[in-house]
């Protein structure tokens, strides 16, 4: 490994050393501050560097966003066949002129400078010259502390091991510690900024599951690692973290994505500074809609006196009406009895006197009996039974 990045050993040192030569001009070149500066510095011509790839990043982010319904539309219709779904997926991606890897080229192209600022810091913490740095570099290295850690010590370097850098465990385990939060701090409110204000919210697409997911994952990767991070590394990462916020807060502000709360506030902006024209039939469909809302009037509420009559009204009707159709059951009904109490005396004269009743007007009496105790009116016989 270490024969395959040597190349890259050396220009990492030599950048290092020549910010360290331009420090030491204002500060002790044995400082912490010439030597930190000298790595902040590396980050941030590495960044700059990366700005056109970080371009690319954000412009493959939303056309992959933009994708999403299609993707997900060629998954859902090609699920039995994985090879013509890949095929679909590359001719989407042809079509559209999408690479999915480009906004992992950031990351990806500062790995390499990663690595190398890490194991410089190594061979310093070790005694050993690399790249450029000699040996009277490297004893300066050693004796430069940022808040009392050395560049070199780690939270779990041993306390033998720290104090042959000239420092104590307490030190170093503080200063790392609040890096380590710092840093986890920095990348969850960039991640978090992205998923509310730089995402369309109007399409719900597997995409922002996954930048939801990856808010809470990256933070604990950061805290986990970083305690295995020498200081040095620690002080560039936290300061690449600074820097992507700070980047993306200004991208985010001057070109954010259509659909998204960021784009809403720009449009406010530019309309208040009269610098947004706006066509004519959009001008005057919402000076119609906020005259119709101006314009609409919401119904008064009734004092209790006038609900409680018009509810007293309503319910004197509806008793009204119960009552007249009980009194007519109830007439029906008198009727009918009065009737059956009619034919039982008519019955009972004729027994006294010992006759028999017809046979016909026992029958017709019954039926009528039966007919009054079903309904109060019989129904009339048809035409052809006469």
């Amino acid at each position: 490994m270490d024969t395959i990045l040597n190349p890259l050993y050396y220009a990492v040192s030599w950048i290092i050393v020549q910010f360290h030569s331009f420090y030491s001009l204002i500060f002790n070149e044995n400082s912490g501050a010439a030597w930190g500066l000298s790595i902040v510095s590396l980050v941030v011509l590495i960044r700059i560097c990366l700005i056109p790839l970080f371009v690319k990043q954000i412009k493959s982010t939303r056309n992959m966003q933009a994708l999403q319904p299609k993707m997900k539309a060629i998954q859902e219709r090609y699920k039995s066949d994985k090879q013509r779904q890949s095929e679909e997926m590359m001719k989407l991606y042809k079509e559209t002129g999408t690479n999915p890897l480009s906004s992992c080229l950031p990351i990806l192209a500062q790995s390499p400078f990663f690595i190398a600022l890490y194991q410089v810091l190594n061979h310093i913490a070790n005694n050993q010259t690399v790249g450029v740095i000699n040996q009277s570099l490297l004893d300066s290295a050693n004796k430069a502390h940022i808040f009392g850690a050395p560049l070199a010590a780690k939270f779990m370097d041993s306390a033998e091991k720290i104090q042959s850098l000239g420092a104590s465990v307490t030190d170093v385990r503080v200063v790392t510690v609040i890096m380590i939060v710092l840093m986890s701090a920095s990348q969850f409110y960039t991640q978090r900024q992205l998923m509310t204000k730089n995402v369309d919210l109007t399409v719900k697409t597997p995409f922002m599951q996954q930048q939801k997911m990856l808010m809470y994952v990256f933070p604990i990767m950061f805290a986990v690692f970083g305690i295995n991070f020498p200081v040095g590394v620690l002080v560039y990462w936290l300061t690449t973290n600074v820097w992507t916020m700070g980047q993306q807060m200004f991208v985010i502000r001057r070109n954010p994505t259509p659909g998204s709360k960021a784009f809403t506030e720009r449009q406010e902006r530019l309309r208040a500074k009269g610098k947004l024209v706006e066509a004519p039939a959009e001008v005057e469909a919402k000076k119609a809609a906020e005259e119709a809302r101006q314009n609409r009037q919401q119904p008064k509420r009734q004092p209790k006196s006038k609900r409680h009559t018009t509810t007293g009204a309503a319910g004197g009707g509806a008793q009204g009406r119960t009552r007249a159709g009980s009194g007519g059951a109830a007439g029906s009904g008198q009727g009918a009895s009065k009737k059956q109490s009619l034919e039982k005396k008519a019955t009972q004269d004729s027994k006294a006197n010992g006759g028999t009743p017809a046979k016909g007007g026992s029958a017709s009496g019954s039926r009528n009996t039966k007919s009054g105790q079903r309904k109060g009116q019989q129904r009339p016989k048809h035409p052809s039974k006469k």
